[in-house]
């Protein structure tokens, strides 16, 4: 098994413990549930802001640990504080150390928050919403398309927004009408290699009525302006703040420059 299909496996077995532990319907009734979702569509429209979806991670499979210095509170206070369009907070405890947990640690910034993690039941998304999320992840790398539309569709009901993760042409059928943003990764899931020409020769076959977002490997202000010019309305960063001295003084510079 490779890390993805290893990551699902295990996804799978914490997925049917957490409906044991946490039933749906107390999920329901936590204060989140009803709070109206903010839209990530708009915010990443939104010229005032930078178009970085700026984001808290502690550790990951092929990187070990990032930072487990920094508390979620004060990166994510200084993403909203310097002019980030959203926040993405990694959930996956295992593989990732994170949890629900940092997504309501995360709320209080007025900001669209991203739960980050790998969705494969409905039940997750009653998480998201319980525990704070505006948007959830479909990876399209661990979904059929008739999943990434039931899912979605899903999450659209409960006011959640879509983002759609891609790496490859062969992915393109995923995207369906009930996807707000689709996202391309310029990490090579076989190599781990980082190439923002795959993301622009990507992005020239998605249709311009959904905002795109380029993912990993973004760690110069020069990316984004290349990036831009190629429609892209999204940066996804979370490795290149999480890894400096400071990621709260690494991203006000960051965005100072852009």
């Amino acid at each position: 098994m490779n890390i993805l299909e290893t990551i699902i496996d295990h996804k799978k077995r914490e997925v049917a413990q957490r409906k044991k532990d946490w039933p749906a319907d107390v999920l329901e009734s936590q204060r989140y549930y009803s709070r109206p979702c903010f839209s990530l569509k708009k915010s990443l429209l939104d010229e005032r802001k930078t178009g970085i979806i700026a984001e808290y991670k502690r550790k990951s499979p092929s990187k070990g640990v990032i930072n487990n210095r920094d508390s979620v509170e004060a990166v994510t206070k200084a993403y909203f504080g310097y002019g980030a369009s959203g926040i993405s907070i990694l959930t996956d405890q295992k593989f990732f150390g994170g949890s629900l947990d940092d997504l309501v640690a995360a709320r209080d910034n007025g900001l669209p928050l991203l739960r980050k993690d790998f969705m494969i039941d409905e039940y997750q998304l009653v998480e998201a919403k319980a525990f704070g999320a505006d948007v959830i992840l479909l990876i399209a790398a661990c979904l059929s398309p008739r999943e990434v539309r039931t899912l979605s569709t899903a999450a659209k009901n409960l006011g959640l927004e879509v983002l759609l993760e891609l790496h490859e042409e062969s992915e393109l059928d995923h995207i369906c009408d009930t996807v707000d943003l689709v996202g391309v990764n310029n990490r090579n899931l076989k190599n781990f290699e980082v190439d923002l020409e795959h993301s622009v020769r990507l992005a020239q076959q998605i249709d311009d009525r959904f905002i795109k977002v380029a993912e990993s490997g973004i760690n110069d202000v020069k990316n984004i302006q290349y990036l831009k010019q190629h429609g892209f309305r999204g940066f996804l960063i979370g490795e290149y703040f999480m890894k400096q001295p400071s990621p709260m003084a690494a991203f006000k510079e960051f965005a100072y420059s852009l």
